[in-house]
């Protein structure tokens, strides 16, 4: 192989190399912003596109803290009117990173990746937004007095970015 042959390898190497690692990396995301604004969900206490949470009860609440990157905001649980539980994330700031997942954690705390995967979590699902006012359903069988955190979880790296720990309310 010749120079050129070498130099058009290396090329490609390189190339592949680049898309793997923004794949991987997801680089972008640090700069992009995804801000949501969901309502509280509607019950039989509030109306259907209305701010107020009607009848709902607060169970438990908790502020984000930074665990492996920056993080802010309420995490507050309520019981629904007709007996449903929601996870609600309000004045909600998290950095944005791939593969964001928000986790309930069988734990009082998570300041670290070890807690989140020795103690055991239950998957809300993907993160709506790095930004803003969002919801998640609980499942029915969760139980509370078991997992009382909030991890905003990188699924692709097992990353913690940031926990909010949870509290009933005095």
């Amino acid at each position: 192989m010749g120079r050129r042959g070498l130099v058009m390898v290396v090329g490609i190497v390189v190339i592949v190399a680049g898309a793997i690692g923004f794949y991987l990396f997801r680089p972008d995301t640090l700069f992009w912003k995804s801000t949501v604004s969901e309502e509280f969900p509607a019950g039989p206490g509030g109306a259907q596109g209305s701010n107020s949470q009607g009848d709902a009860v607060q169970l438990l609440t908790g502020h984000f803290h930074p665990v492996a990157h920056q993080g802010t905001g309420v995490a507050t649980i309520y019981q629904l009117p007709d007996g449903k539980r929601v996870l609600r994330l309000t004045a909600f700031d998290v950095d944005n990173g791939p593969d964001l997942y928000v986790y309930m954690v069988a734990a009082e705390d998570a300041t670290d990746d070890a807690t989140v995967e020795q103690a055991g979590y239950v998957s809300l699902g993907l993160l709506k937004g790095n930004r803003g006012d969002q919801n998640y359903e609980l499942p029915a069988d969760l139980d509370l007095n078991t997992y009382r955190s909030v991890s905003i979880w990188c699924q692709r790296f097992s990353v913690n970015f940031a926990t909010a720990p949870l509290k009933p309310l005095e």
